[in-house]
């Protein structure tokens, strides 16, 4: 069931029409007609025009909370309340306290709770860790990423009361990128800022040290267009990521920047079929959380979001 209407929704039910797996069942708006519309556009066979019918549908296996991240807490906590499954959209919650609450929350009704970060569940993962592990580049030393899309006045970036700004919503693709390959204690963080006249992060660097010795230099702007490359720089070479939000090759270069081969990411639906199955697997083996992104780690994102802010 997808709660929500717009175009993470649209693309989640691009993804399950895809699939053999699952299913696209319900859709919940808080408008009927969009809800109706929506389902009729995307083959969809229950349309509800309040989140509580469809989390009420006992035919539902797994809730996909598609809303803004402001509205995340209350309809993942109904769900969770009424036993349901919620994969729920990144970031997480607006901050850690929430996220904490509804953790605590599944956690003490044995429900299964996952973020869709849905970097975190493709492919391209393990490969670049494997890359990283046999040594291919050495020692790693340097880990760069950007992200950045010209996203205008869109409210969702420029509203307080909407959790604007860039580091929730594009932020914590970069903050991702370095946990998922290097989740070592930070010991040191600098981070500036570029505010719009409300008072979102419009633009913002970060830069950490890692415990590990590895410093990253993330970058993250709803103003502009960015480059959206992640480069892992080792003492005999470097993986360059052609886009952090949707990988799809890798670029192995040797010593001195020597060419040594491109990797491309198997096929996709659109990238988010991996998320929807890990959470299939992970219902299937009763787990309370997904093997690829932990409870404990969208707690710590969550914290260094708080932090940054």
């Amino acid at each position: 069931g997808i709660i929500g209407a717009g175009w993470k929704a649209e693309k989640a039910a691009i993804t399950l029409n895809g699939l053999q797996e699952c299913e696209a069942y319900a859709i919940a708006s808080r408008s009927l007609e969009k809800a109706e519309a929506f389902a009729r556009q995307w083959n969809i066979k229950k349309a509800y025009g309040s989140y509580s019918e469809l989390i009420a549908d006992a035919d539902v296996d797994l809730v996909y909370v598609a809303t803004p991240h402001s509205h995340h807490f209350d309809v993942t906590k109904q769900a969770l309340s009424a036993n349901k499954p919620c994969l729920v959209e990144k970031a997480f919650m607006a901050n850690h306290r929430q996220a904490a609450e509804i953790v605590r929350l599944a956690h003490e009704r044995h429900v299964f709770l996952a973020e869709a970060i849905w970097t975190r569940y493709q492919p391209v993962v393990n490969i670049v860790r494997d890359l990283i592990s046999s040594g291919r580049i050495g020692t790693p030393r340097l880990v760069t990423a950007t992200l950045g899309y010209s996203m205008g006045d869109k409210p969702r970036i420029m509203r307080p009361d909407l959790c604007g700004g860039a580091l929730l919503d594009l932020g914590v693709y970069a903050l991702n990128f370095v946990r998922m390959f290097f989740p070592s204690d930070i010991i040191n963080i600098e981070s500036l800022c570029v505010k719009s006249q409300t008072g979102m992060d419009l633009t913002n660097a970060i830069s950490l040290i890692l415990e590990n010795g590895v410093l990253c230099n993330l970058q993250s702007s709803a103003a502009c267009v960015g480059d959206n490359i992640g480069v892992i720089a080792g003492t005999e070479g470097n993986l360059i990521i052609d886009n952090i939000n949707n990988p799809q090759k890798i670029t192995v270069n040797g010593p001195d920047r020597t060419y040594v081969e491109t990797i491309n990411v198997p096929q996709q639906i659109t990238g988010y079929e991996y998320q929807f199955l890990a959470c299939r697997q992970a219902l299937a083996e009763a787990l309370l959380e997904p093997r690829e992104m932990p409870h404990e780690e969208t707690l710590y994102i969550m914290q260094l979001m708080d932090d940054l802010r």
